[in-house]
């Protein structure tokens, strides 16, 4: 089903909202209003240009782009100018060049933690708080790293007995 813009009634509706607070209520816009509405900003640049280009910029690493890898004969100049690997192997043969990137564009993370949406209510978020803290334990015992174990462990029993109803 195709729908007008209902602010200027004239372009196609290609932006669809639905607001479900207080009362469910659909909005049809084209791009234009949209836009000046600030509900979306148009790009410029294809996404993947500026992921091209962050990558470019952030890995400048001189010879290092001459590297390949030995399955799908990818460079890491090919990676850098389109963004995409050729196979799964790519990420193990430029491990070392990726994770100063991976660490910069996650805060110094070198693999995905998860994200709680901001609307999920306080127990959803304790709840991931102690799986993230449970892993984090689970990684330091692992490493041998006792000291920093003792303390998430402290972490986590705080967490649960602030949890615990009162007695």
């Amino acid at each position: 089903m195709h729908y007008v813009c209902q602010n200027c009634n004239q372009a196609r509706a290609t932006v669809h909202i639905t607001e479900t607070m207080p009362e469910k209520h659909e909005r049809h816009l084209c791009d234009e209003c949209a836009e000046k509405e600030g509900v979306i900003v148009k790009q410029h640049h294809p996404t993947n240009t500026i992921l091209q280009e962050f990558i470019k910029h952030k890995t400048g690493l001189g010879g290092a782009d001459e590297k390949a890898c030995p399955d799908c004969g990818l460079t890491f100049r090919e990676f850098q100018q389109s963004g995409q690997f050729g196979c799964p192997n790519d990420y193990e043969v430029f491990r070392s060049l990726l994770e100063p990137l991976i660490e910069r564009a996650h805060e110094n993370a070198t693999h995905h933690v998860g994200k709680v949406p901001h609307t999920a209510d306080e127990s959803l978020k304790r709840q991931s708080g102690l799986t993230r803290l449970r892993r984090a334990l689970q990684e330091a015992i692992e490493d041998e790293n006792y000291e920093l174990a003792a303390r998430v462990r402290d972490e986590i029993r705080a967490m649960q007995s602030a949890d615990a109803p009162e007695s």
